[in-house]
């Protein structure tokens, strides 16, 4: 389908209620949708010849710590015959394990290894799911939130024992707060002692 509202009543009229939401931003439809219906969803948006989703671009996640549903799950997906995209969402809390795309997408499987190293998300049914972008041993997820800055080990070599280690992270320096103010105009506490100075002069 070549109009993007029609392609919008298309999807809503075939997956009624396996779709909770659906807009059209940026040139683009956004699905938002339960995890259980995902894989009937992707289905259709790949065979139908009214859509042909035939590429899965990305996966990925946007973290809400602060949130009980923690993980939004984004796929993105673009039809090459009509030059559409489309981006489904669903929202899953933090120890939920989500269906995995590889059936019905190959290319899913690097993908959602990625997703499982960086943010800790689980796929049922996955055919290798390990870390993929960190070493081995490697503790906790880099791209949550509460991930610390400086993680949690580093690796470097010791020429003691002639071999690569693993140690607790020492910070050779304390972190400092930069006021990120131009060093020609003067940074505010050096403005507020001028002031101070010139009231009591």
């Amino acid at each position: 389908m070549k109009n993007l509202e029609d392609l919008e009543k298309k999807i809503n009229s075939e997956l009624t209620t396996k779709i909770n939401k659906t807009e059209i931003k940026h040139n683009q439809i956004y699905l938002e949708t339960g995890k259980d219906h995902l894989v009937d969803i992707c289905l259709f948006l790949k065979t139908n010849n009214q859509t042909k989703f035939r590429q899965l671009i990305d996966i990925t996640v946007v973290d809400y710590p602060e949130r009980n549903q923690r993980f939004d799950v984004v796929y993105l997906f673009l039809s090459h015959e009509f030059n559409q995209r489309l981006i489904l969402k669903y929202s899953i809390s933090e120890n939920e394990v989500i269906p995995s795309l590889t059936s019905i997408f190959p290319s899913s499987n690097w993908m959602e290894r990625e997703v499982f190293d960086m943010y800790g998300v689980s796929f049922k049914d996955h055919p290798d799911l390990r870390r993929i972008l960190t070493d081995y041993g490697f503790e906790g997820h880099p791209l949550r939130k509460d991930f610390p800055l400086t993680g949690h080990t580093e690796v470097r070599y010791s020429e003691d024992e002639k071999k690569v280690i693993n140690e607790p992270v020492k910070l050779e320096q304390n972190f400092r707060n930069f006021d990120y103010e131009s060093p020609w105009e003067g940074t505010k506490y050096i403005k507020d002692e001028i002031e101070s100075n010139d009231k009591k002069n």
